[in-house]
């Protein structure tokens, strides 16, 4: 069963996004407790601020001072490619340095809407491509990629969205509307969950989505 994503959650490893500082109380918790954190580019200056350190800095460097690069040339590490964004840098990075499967992202929405539609596919790729168990956390709720049969903890009036990617066939018990092979991504948002677990059953994979509170 795949749990709610709260305080206590623990990840392997956190890459840190260059959008928007995280400033809900649950990703804070989580950056304060992972000890593998990869921060992309700026990002890396935010987290420092913030009285953290840390295991490296990744990117190409253009969002960061040059005295900055050179008072923590220990931790950044250049990669100037542009095939890859610095979200898919950072986690190959961080294959390449631990065994980490489960990988939490943070501050990857916000500020330019083409970064998050971005980073929010990426996490489809690091499941199927990379084989990892990613989780996009923003301020408001939390992405999951998945595929096939899966039960999520849930509670009532959780705002629950279902974006199909390959599936022929969706079904789902515990939600208010029953799901199904969403030929739109507008077509599975803005459901709801009615109990405490709801159950998916696809032929293919979806990417979920969970807003921290209930719908007052």
């Amino acid at each position: 069963m795949h749990k709610l994503i709260t305080e206590l959650s623990e990840f392997d490893a956190i890459v840190l996004a260059n959008g928007e500082y995280p400033t809900h109380h649950i990703p804070l918790s989580l950056l304060g407790l992972c000890h593998n954190v990869v921060c992309c580019d700026g990002a890396g200056a935010k987290y420092i601020s913030n009285g953290k350190m840390p295991l490296a800095i990744i990117g190409d460097g253009d969002s960061l001072p040059s005295e900055f690069k050179k008072k923590h040339q220990e931790i950044f590490h250049h990669i100037a490619e542009q095939e890859d964004n610095d979200l898919t840098k950072a986690t190959r990075f961080i294959m390449s340095q631990t065994p980490a499967r489960s990988i939490a992202y943070l501050g990857a929405t916000g500020m330019r809407e083409d970064h998050t539609i971005a980073n929010i596919s990426l996490m489809m790729r690091y499941y199927k491509e990379y084989h990892l168990m990613p989780v996009m956390i923003t301020d408001y709720g939390w992405f999951i990629p998945t595929s096939g049969k899966q039960v999520f903890e849930t509670f009532p009036r959780q705002q629950v969205s279902i974006f199909n990617f390959s599936c022929k066939h969706l079904n789902s018990k515990g939600l208010r509307w029953n799901s199904y092979a969403y030929q739109q991504f507008w077509q599975g948002s803005l459901n709801e969950a009615i109990d405490k677990t709801i159950e998916m059953d696809g032929d293919g994979e979806y990417l979920m989505y969970f807003t921290f509170d209930a719908k007052k």
